[in-house]
């Protein structure tokens, strides 16, 4: 039995655009099976809360019996997606890639059963395509309607390069819907033009109509598009402590749009949050029901619970990263950049940023602020060292 309610909730929560709505909602409601699927890009090895927005929407497709596919695109990460992008992007590596995209479905599991998910890689038909291929491809459109694009006219206006290959990325992924013959893709607002490429194409290879659907951005702590270029993300691997302090750092104002797109919650229970007055109130809620969707109601109790210890009461932590050593003494930008516990936690990405960090005032030597970045740490067993509001590292002498 069609469940039309389910099928009205795919097709408007956290949705931008359906293209064409009408036709992708007739297709549903007939209980006919249609193969859709998601294109992800290994230009890093995280997944975050911004790709779970689609991803939980390929899992309600997935709900209803659709065929579901995870594309992963090691082809044309190796091109590099222009979308949002005021300069060329660095081509990776075949390396690079196989790295990167190692642990999405381990990630990509917190939300798919991959036992009715298939797994495609671009590069299986991508990678086989010879030059009169890539021709008939290119021939599909023309440069006029590429440079529409809003990314290329700010380049153009501002005098910046924009390269043959870049024109290339949005055919390489519209050839992805002809190749694995699709009826719908679905991805953020951000790709609307590579999506639309594949639908032409596919009209024109399969004489198909693909539909598009298109999911909102989610925006990062900072208000800025979630990425972790700008240390803004909120990684679907990250621990629950840290996805609830990371939470709790986002901007009040985008408080709302977090509860749509990165909840399930009931459009009346969001509401209901919405109307408790204070946005530090909302944002516990927030954040203990994003850790609950993805670690369970126990570890999200106890994510709440390390999070008021640390902010509200202001003592350490119960779990911190332990750097051990046998060195007594350490210049303190050395110190920040080293790497401690299981998952090498760094409190400094570089020294150029610990020294910026020591300047701010921003680190602290057993609770006490040091902003000498020239100092020469001696080191004590037990001794804390802790950077801004969430990073904690734990001195163990051998």
């Amino acid at each position: 039995m069609v469940d039309e309610q389910k099928i009205n909730e795919i097709l408007t929560r956290g949705v931008e655009d359906v293209i064409v709505k009408d036709d992708l909602k007739k297709k549903l409601l007939s209980n006919k099976k249609i193969r859709l699927y998601l294109g992800v890009d290994p230009t890093g090895v995280d997944l975050h809360l911004g790709h779970a927005i689609v991803l939980w929407k390929l899992r309600a497709f997935q709900e209803l019996g659709h065929e579901v596919i995870l594309l992963i695109g090691d082809f044309t990460a190796r091109i590099g997606d222009p979308s949002g992008k005021d300069a060329t992007r660095k081509p990776l590596s075949e390396k690079e890639v196989k790295a990167n995209m190692k642990d999405y479905k381990k990630q990509a599991s917190k939300i798919l059963d991959f036992s009715k998910v298939k797994i495609k890689y671009n590069s299986q038909w991508l990678g086989k395509l010879k030059f009169d291929d890539i021709l008939r491809l290119s021939a599909q459109f023309t440069v006029q309607q590429m440079i529409q694009r809003d990314m290329f006219q700010r380049r153009l206006e501002q005098n910046l390069p924009i390269s043959v290959q870049e024109f290339m990325y949005p055919l390489m992924q519209g050839y992805d819907s002809v190749a694995m013959d699709v009826d719908l893709e679905v991805g953020g607002n951000d790709q609307m033009f590579n999506m639309l490429a594949g639908r032409t194409l596919q009209k024109n290879y399969n004489n198909k109509d693909k539909d598009v659907m298109t999911t909102k951005l989610l925006l990062g702590t900072d208000g800025r598009k979630m990425s972790k270029t700008f240390n803004n993300h909120i990684g679907l691997a990250d621990q629950p402590n840290d996805m609830f302090g990371k939470v709790m750092s986002i901007k009040d104002e985008l408080i709302g749009g977090y509860l749509e797109l990165a909840t399930r919650l009931p459009q009346t229970e969001i509401e209901e949050i919405k109307e408790i007055p204070n946005p530090r109130e909302q944002k516990a809620i927030l954040a203990k029901e994003i850790v609950k969707l993805y670690y369970g109601e126990k570890e999200a109790v106890k994510a709440e619970e390390e999070f008021d210890k640390v902010f509200r009461n202001k003592e350490l932590p119960s779990d911190m990263p332990i750097f051990e050593t046998a060195q007594k003494n350490y210049p303190i930008l050395d110190l920040l950049c080293l790497p401690a516990g299981r998952q090498a936690t760094v409190l400094a990405s570089s020294k150029k940023e610990a020294r910026r960090l020591v300047e701010q005032g921003a680190v602290k030597i057993n609770g006490v602020v040091e902003k000498d970045w020239k100092k020469i740490i001696e080191l004590q067993d037990g001794m804390t060292i802790q950077v801004g509001s969430r990073r904690f590292v734990k001195i163990k002498i051998k």
